[in-house]
């Protein structure tokens, strides 16, 4: 019984100490929990066990986003499992990006008709308490494994000069929440005496560490010797080959700067990635539907609003309803930015020289309304469709201003690793308006900067609702 027992806490602590088994287990749960739900309530509604092939096409479609968009919002990452509120926050932004893509479709496919509305209602709303549900249950799940050790790596480490200092000192800085456990530390060879390292026991050489792994449960021995010792770190790999245990090798200094990078390989070297793309891949991918289809369907929802700003600007002054500007977008790259006019025509700027100030003599009677309340700006969904800019993003600012700030701000070019956008990170916390100062500038550039080093979905949608709250009236903004 004892050993049976203790075979069956090996087996849950390999799944508790994989983050790629529970994580993976997690995202396969939430997707069953969609298309049960979404069967049972079908099942309710209409008293047959079996929905039509159309039915399966809306849930396996939400499916498919609910991975993608549940994964770019964080909701697959380890350390957010412990945290049920950032979870559920999360969770309900997301499940309602879904439905709204889901809506969307709908609407444009000419199919939403074919489904029942209390179906889809009960379905969405049923799916929701479901994944909450299964979160709550999944982060005491994981509370109950930290607290009874099972989450806890086991780590041995072998060596006992500088590398091995380093490496326990990096482990301890890291606090619980790293979930290692260091057992103790052993020297290469019976010649070395230290009897601890960072006060970490060392508890004999290599022989014993082999005879320490049969009798004691670890899960990973680091061995911390300095690169330079080639031959005896091949020779130390070459001994623990028979330990049924992950065997790692403790990085070089500079390493532990880079700790949070991403490794790569090229044909099959491993390599530190010091700098990625802020969006590429799916992320790219991702950024580019929410850009396209929010956009599309904003433009289609104000079309009647747009037509009265454009003649009510013409009947107010001669001159064309929009004005047409040269901005610096991705990767400095030059592009035409639509705006509504709000100057004279004799007054425009096509480098933007020379901004707007508080009661500038430039400024039409009906344009500063539409600049106080950032109408003008709408125009610019067509930058978005047409692929120059991103509904959120860094501003995009005017050909003279990049060249004048380029010199004086460190890492203002940085702004263009991505598309400008209509609204950003900078703007909802106020930063709009005349840049008169270098100091005024270099804060919205150190806004920009946190979102393109920051960015996620959730990111993106949290800057549109708080665009739509506080966004649009801006005491700046003149």
């Amino acid at each position: 019984m004892t050993a049976r027992t203790s075979n069956r806490d090996r087996r849950l602590r390999m799944v508790a100490t994989s983050p790629s088994v529970m994580l993976g287990s997690t995202r396969i749960m939430d997707l069953l929990i969609l298309l049960v739900v979404g069967w049972a309530a079908y099942w309710l509604r209409h008293g047959t066990p079996l929905p039509p092939v159309i039915y399966f096409s809306a849930i396996g479609l939400s499916m498919f986003f609910a991975a993608n968009i549940f994964h770019f919002a964080g909701l697959y990452r380890l350390e957010t499992i412990r945290n049920v509120g950032w979870q559920l926050t999360r969770l309900l932004g997301s499940w309602l990006g879904v439905a709204v893509l889901l809506l969307v479709i709908g609407f444009f496919s000419k199919t939403s008709a074919e489904y029942s509305r209390i179906w889809l209602a009960t379905w969405l709303a049923l799916s929701f308490v479901g994944l909450a549900l299964f979160r709550i249950w999944l982060t005491w799940q994981v509370l109950a494994w930290q607290r009874s050790g099972l989450l806890q790596r086991n780590l041995v480490v072998v060596g006992v000069g500088n590398s091995a200092r380093r490496l326990i000192r990096h482990v301890r800085e890291s606090g619980a929440n790293s979930g290692v456990n260091l057992v103790g530390a052993f020297a290469v060879d019976a010649e070395e005496t230290a009897r601890e390292v960072e006060g970490l026991p060392v508890l004999g050489d290599l022989s014993d560490l082999l005879l320490y792994v049969r009798g004691n449960s670890v899960d990973e021995i680091v061995v911390a010797i300095s690169w330079a010792r080639e031959e005896r770190i091949g020779g130390v790999l070459d001994r623990l080959r028979e330990a049924p245990v992950d065997v790692s090798l403790a990085p070089e200094p500079l390493a532990y700067r880079l700790a949070d990078r991403r490794v790569d390989d090229i044909g099959g070297l491993p390599l530190t990635v010091v700098q990625e793309r802020p969006l590429s891949g799916w992320s790219y991918v991702v950024k580019g539907i929410e850009d396209r289809v929010l956009a599309l369907l904003i433009l289609i929802l104000i079309a009647p609003i747009l037509l009265l700003i454009a003649i009510i600007i013409r009947l107010d002054s001669p001159g064309p309803a929009l004005f047409r500007q040269q901005r610096y977008g991705f990767n400095n790259n030059v592009f035409t930015v639509y705006k509504f006019r709000s100057m004279r025509t004799d007054a425009g700027d096509t480098r933007g020289g020379k901004q707007a100030t508080r009661d500038d003599p430039r400024i039409t009677r009906i344009g500063a309304f539409i600049r106080r309340t950032s109408l003008d700006e709408l125009p610019q969904l067509l930058n978005v469709l047409q692929g120059d800019m991103s509904l959120v993003g860094p501003r995009p600012h005017a050909v003279a201003h990049n060249e004048e700030y380029e010199g004086i701000i460190d890492q203002y070019l940085g702004r263009h690793k991505v598309k400008p956008g209509i609204t950003g990170w900078a703007q909802i916390h106020g930063l709009r308006g005349e840049t008169d100062t270098p100091d005024k500038m270099e804060m919205r550039v150190q806004y920009d900067l946190y979102y393109i080093d920051n960015w996620s979905l959730w990111l993106d949608i949290k800057i549109l609702f708080r665009t739509l709250l506080v966004g649009f009236v801006n005491p700046n903004a003149y």
